[in-house]
């Protein structure tokens, strides 16, 4: 199926030429080898560095992590620190360790000569490290809410005269449970008059916009090719198939594609185990991320993919939202994603910033009830693939290590045992449960049948 777009869809006629925007930064802009304007970028842009409230709805690998911390960074270099506050001076909430960690080190790229201080905390690693660097002072505070709410409760900082606000993929945060951390935050901060807040996301939603006009001061709405969510460089297709070939077909297409970097989706940490356990046994470097992962080995499962040394990454949502991953040829849903959002999240890790990627899915039984929503939340239907007999390749069955002890088998219970050890008697007749015995209450009698006693 062919949808139209405009030919360039990603990048605008406008350049950063065009904004004014001080030179430590577009040194650093420079080096990063960014001329033109994304379309998100040039509506955004010249309102934020002029202090508006935004929020942004814009395909993902879009720039819009750029776009909010050149906002930052030109403010910071531009107005003074408030006299005596130490806080951060603006704060960028994410919803997964994984996308603070990779926000967190854009700014690095980005403030590279701003002299400006930028630290994240996230939960699962370095809890004292990360407490006493925050306290020491910091301009820029990346985080997630579990771990910002903690921080603050300690006073390890203050958001008493924060001056910008960024929620990043706030659909997320809210589909996680965080809109109650949220708001603790906001109310922590200076009025909405007071501060200046954006909010950004690849899927706006009404619960977003009404937080948006809670806590924000009379934000622009601004969506970005808001009939076609899902970039037009992503070829996408579908296959039906039952779930007991689903890896049969998975092997027959990783070897069609010959891809060297695979993002591979499913709905849960048992599956993503097992998927791997498969991959591995059929001659694949495959590894997991999950949340369930130690943040030390999600961190270096990521590394390891961008750095090209893992060629497949099997992954549950929260690896589908946000995450800047050059290089991602393919997206596979092994799994159909349950909530159409997720779709169009998990498809984005591929075609980032203009590239071209493909986006293959697989409807088995157990997920295909979540097709019809998804066709309906991105506007069109998937086209469908049929696979032909020779793309089902042969699976190696699963076997137990040679010298792996048995399984135990399930000890019964001494009650169990004694009943099994009575010898049955055909003749007796089959035996009634006891009722327990009811104890009498104190003073009572059963005589009148009322409760009340008859003796005096």
């Amino acid at each position: 199926m062919e949808r139209s777009l405009p030919q360039d869809w990603l990048f605008s006629e406008s350049t950063f030429d065009d904004l004014d925007i001080p030179a430590e930064i577009r040194k650093a802009i420079d080096e990063l080898g960014f001329t033109r304007l994304t379309r998100v970028q040039q509506e955004v842009l010249p309102l934020a560095l002029a202090g508006r409230d935004v929020v942004a709805q814009a395909q993902t690998g879009t720039g819009k992590t750029a776009t909010y911390l050149i906002t930052i960074f030109a403010h910071a270099l531009r107005v003074p620190r408030p006299d005596g506050f130490d806080g951060p001076r603006a704060i960028i909430i994410t919803p997964t360790r994984e996308l603070a960690v990779q926000v967190a080190n854009d700014a690095d790229k980005l403030g590279k000569y701003t002299g400006l201080k930028t630290h994240v905390v996230f939960g699962g690693l370095d809890y004292r490290k990360q407490r006493d660097e925050l306290a020491a002072g910091v301009d820029l505070l990346v985080g997630t809410p579990g771990r910002l709410i903690d921080y603050h409760k300690q006073r390890a900082y203050s958001l008493d005269l924060t001056e910008i606000t960024v929620i990043d993929e706030c659909d997320r945060l809210f589909d996680m449970g965080f809109a109650a951390d949220l708001r603790w935050l906001l109310r922590r901060m200076p009025h909405p008059k007071q501060r200046q807040s954006m909010m950004y996301t690849a899927t706006l939603s009404y619960r977003v916009m009404t937080l948006g006009w809670r806590e924000m001061n009379n934000p622009v709405e601004i969506i970005i090719n808001p009939e076609n969510i899902t970039p037009e460089t992503i070829t996408q297709e579908l296959y039906h198939v039952s779930s007991r070939e689903k890896l049969s077909l998975l092997l027959g297409l990783l070897e069609r594609e010959g891809a060297t970097r695979t993002m591979i989706f499913v709905n849960t940490r048992w599956a993503a185990k097992r998927l791997v356990e498969d991959l591995q046994r059929h001659g694949y470097t495959a590894r997991g991320l999950t949340g369930n992962v130690d943040q030390r080995r999600r961190l270096k499962v990521l590394d390891d993919f961008r750095d090209g040394k893992l060629p497949i990454l099997v992954a549950t949502d929260v690896a589908s939202r946000g995450l800047q991953i050059d290089g991602v040829t393919h997206v596979i849903n092994f799994d159909l994603p349950q909530d159409p959002e997720d779709y169009v999240h998990r498809i984005g890790r591929t075609a980032r910033a203009g590239a071209e990627g493909i986006a293959i899915s697989l409807a088995c039984e157990n997920y295909v009830y979540s097709l019809d929503a998804i066709h309906t939340f991105v506007g069109y239907e998937i086209p469908v693939s049929f696979a032909s007999e020779d793309l089902y390749k042969t699976v190696i069955p699963y076997r137990r290590p040679s010298g792996s002890p048995p399984r135990k088998p399930r000890r019964a219970s001494s009650s169990s045992q004694k009943r099994a050890a009575r010898p049955a008697d055909p003749d007796a007749p089959a035996q009634r449960r006891r009722r327990p015995r009811r104890r009498k209450k104190p003073g009572s009698s059963t005589g009148d049948g009322n409760g009340s006693g008859s003796g005096g």
